[in-house]
């Protein structure tokens, strides 16, 4: 079974966008998963919407100058995700419930920190067109394939 995300949306934004972390700890021919994998928390992949590195592939599209919230869950089942976009700041952050961050308010944030079963969102405004990765800047899971790339445009 997937993990599904329920959102209650705030104001509209540009573009918007779901992310779900999760592991996978691959099984043998014919098993659902490798308990022991799980219980020694050795993921064989972690990602983002089920499959491994898909948005270094296929990149989300944004314009710069645009409003984009995306909108991340950690589904686990056991690490922990603090999602990073590479040269963009946050100036809003909403985790679990709360918010940590408007675009009013002084400063902005980097990263959105989840353990497992949390959820939240993020905006950012990206300044010009160009290649924006993003990661679980747990960075042993971005290589395991938590892992994209946001391709701004032009506006």
């Amino acid at each position: 079974m997937r993990p599904i995300a329920v959102i209650i949306d705030p104001p509209r934004v540009d573009r918007e966008f779901v992310l779900v972390q999760s592991e996978l700890y691959l099984g043998g021919d014919g098993e659902p998963g490798d308990l022991a994998k799980m219980q020694a928390e050795r993921p064989d992949a972690v990602v983002f919407n089920g499959y491994v590195a898909q948005y270094a592939h296929r990149p989300l599209p944004a314009r710069a100058g645009e409003r984009v919230r995306v909108w991340l869950l950690d589904a686990g089942p056991n690490r922990d995700s603090s999602f990073h976009v590479v040269g963009a700041q946050f100036d809003t952050v909403y985790r679990e419930g709360r918010w940590e961050g408007r675009p009013a308010d002084p400063g902005g944030a980097q990263v959105l920190s989840l353990t497992p079963a949390a959820g939240g969102f993020v905006e950012t405004v990206f300044p010009e067109p160009g290649h924006y990765p993003f990661v679980s800047h747990a960075m042993v899971d971005a290589e395991r394939g938590a892992r994209g790339v946001f391709e701004v445009t032009p506006s």
